[in-house]
């Protein structure tokens, strides 16, 4: 069988995608991370056709600001089949990016094994991201550059034992303790089960 040829990433520009904030990406991958489905609205704010997404890594779309670490701690709590929330810088095929929250749902066969994981995706308020995740992002983006991820993971770590919390529980009380504007942002309405579940 022959592999998906990967496409090219393209190079980032400082400018944000415009689009339908109301709207809730989806998509799914296997287990190995391939997208093998995706809704329009992730087409449209990707810049991705159906065709173009189908058996390609999720990482075509993970944008140069985001750390590296992140990943790594969404991808160890999935495998240990627990759900997780993760604020993501994305890229789009043109190169303009786009911020949303992500909730994972894992999908499992008969036999209980892991098969495939559906993400929905949600914006947030623009000056929740730029106060509380971009600079930390910034801090771990900085850290891994000079001295390589584990020592960024260590710093993250540290930075979330000192609130004695975990990346998971920090994006929900950061969420509930904005909750008021998230509902503001959306006009009290669309937020979606997991937005409302999350913020009360």
């Amino acid at each position: 069988m022959t592999e998906t040829p990967t496409i090219k990433r393209p190079t980032p520009i400082d400018e944000e995608v415009i689009w339908d904030k109301r709207s809730t990406l989806m998509s799914r991958t296997n287990k190995h991370g391939h997208i093998m489905a995706s809704n329009e609205a992730f087409q449209e704010v990707s810049g991705y056709t159906e065709a173009e997404l189908y058996d390609q890594p999720h990482s075509l779309i993970r944008h140069p600001d985001m750390p590296k670490v992140v990943f790594k701690i969404l991808w160890e709590n999935l495998k240990g089949r627990q759900n997780f929330h993760a604020i993501i810088k994305n890229l789009s095929k043109s190169g303009k990016y786009y911020w949303v929250i992500t909730n994972f749902e894992i999908i499992r066969n008969e036999k209980d094994e892991i098969t495939a994981f559906v993400s929905y995706r949600k914006a947030l308020p623009k000056s929740l991201i730029n106060e509380h995740i971009a600079p930390l992002y910034e801090r771990l983006l900085k850290i891994e550059k000079a001295n390589g991820m584990e020592v960024s993971e260590r710093y993250f770590k540290g930075f979330l034992e000192d609130r004695k919390t975990t990346y998971d529980k920090f994006i929900r009380t950061l969420l509930k303790e904005n909750a008021e504007e998230i509902r503001a942002f959306y006009n009290n309405k669309d937020t979606d089960s997991f937005l409302t579940e999350l913020i009360g």
